[in-house]
């Protein structure tokens, strides 16, 4: 089993939503998220004057999936999000140990 961490714009949430129900695939966490990768965030202009964003909004899907679907999940993901410019976010995989469902007590594959 593998955690597949995704962090996008938000404006790219419906997309990358839309295109994972399309492959079947529904169970996922959604959290807003702040930060910045090497850009450092980025400068706005209001009223003439210029402000910097350090903090840029974004949102993060985490998903449970069996090792089998891992590389289409990702492709969906990358197809959906992105958009070409600085900021379209990152994904992260990681190794999941062990999955439990709590109203059953089944472990592992069976339990996401």
């Amino acid at each position: 089993m593998k955690k597949i961490e995704a962090i996008i714009r938000p404006e790219k949430l419906d997309d990358v939503r839309k295109a994972l129900n399309k492959i079947g695939y529904s169970g996922l966490m959604i959290s807003e998220v702040e930060g910045h990768g090497k850009q450092k965030g980025i400068v706005q202009q209001w009223r003439g004057e210029k402000y910097r964003i350090e903090l840029i909004p974004k949102i993060k899907i985490e998903m449970v999936v069996k090792d089998s679907e891992v590389e289409n999940i990702i492709r969906v993901i990358i197809e959906s999000a992105r958009t070409g410019e600085i900021g379209d976010g990152k994904i992260f995989i990681s190794e999941i140990a062990d999955a439990i469902r709590i109203r059953t007590g089944e472990r592992g594959e069976n339990a996401i």
